[in-house]
């Protein structure tokens, strides 16, 4: 990632200003071809919109719409306290049984990973129900923020059988879970999921380092082993500007 700000002028300084294509489609397409290519590098930070106007000597509103197009193509960011930042690169997902760190490293990403809460609790009636065990009865709650390349994408929450309070925060900081899970003879087997989209709420936001009450994609897990026994439920939310599913559909 870089810190520098990205000046446009030699970038945008062929722009038609007496032609029929709109201003502000071709300052966005100048973009979007200079952030594809590599030449403005993800991470990157441009100039506001008022710098950039004043320099190219175009209006405000020209600038703004061809930022706010960028945006909704998931090209650029608007980030609290840096301004607007060219995207690291969105993580794409399969939706098969894996963790997210471990996609993160198949994806040649740098995982982190934070540790928000790590303790051991009574199972509620509904968390009791998925994992088979009594409402009431102690199981593991691991809530953790996951990062790419520096960069929040996720604020994941697990629950966990009582048989897994030994996994230490130091494990969970360095590892993905599910990497944890498997040395420990766990035969990770199918899944029960759901993947949702709902508002930010709590500290989410602050965390994941958006807009307050932004929208989050979800995720909801139930995973099983080789004997149909329910090892793990998590509850999963992630920045929709950096994350994404995908799957094969085939028809029957």
């Amino acid at each position: 990632m870089t810190d520098d700000v990205v000046q446009l002028d030699a970038l945008l300084a062929t722009l038609d200003r007496t032609g029929p294509v709109p201003l502000y489609f071709q300052v966005s397409s100048a973009l979007e071809r200079a952030i594809r290519s590599g030449e403005i590098p993800p991470g990157a930070r441009l100039e506001n919109e008022i710098a950039i106007a004043k320099r190219l000597g175009l209006s405000r509103p020209t600038i703004r719409r061809a930022m706010e197009e960028l945006v909704d193509k998931g090209l650029l960011v608007r980030r609290r306290g840096i301004g607007t930042q060219v995207v690291q690169g969105q993580v794409t997902r399969q939706v098969e049984l894996t963790s997210l760190y471990e996609d993160l490293q198949s994806s040649h990403h740098e995982p982190g990973t934070r540790v928000l809460e790590h303790d051991t609790r009574p199972a509620d009636a509904e968390t009791a129900a998925a994992l088979s065990v009594p409402v009431g009865s102690e199981i593991v709650y691991l809530r953790r923020q996951r990062s790419t390349d520096g960069v929040p994408v996720a604020v994941l929450a697990n629950y966990l059988p009582a048989e897994f309070a030994d996994i230490t925060t130091e494990q969970l900081e360095t590892k993905g879970l599910y990497q944890i899970l498997r040395s420990r003879g766990v035969t990770i087997r199918v899944a029960n999921q759901r993947i949702g989209a709902r508002r930010a709420h709590g500290d989410e936001s602050a965390l994941l380092d958006i807009d307050k009450g932004g929208p989050v994609l979800t995720m909801e897990r139930v995973a099983y082993d080789a004997s149909g026994k329910a090892f793990e439920v998590g509850h999963h939310c992630y920045r929709p500007d950096m994350y994404s599913f995908a799957t094969t559909l085939v028809a029957k």
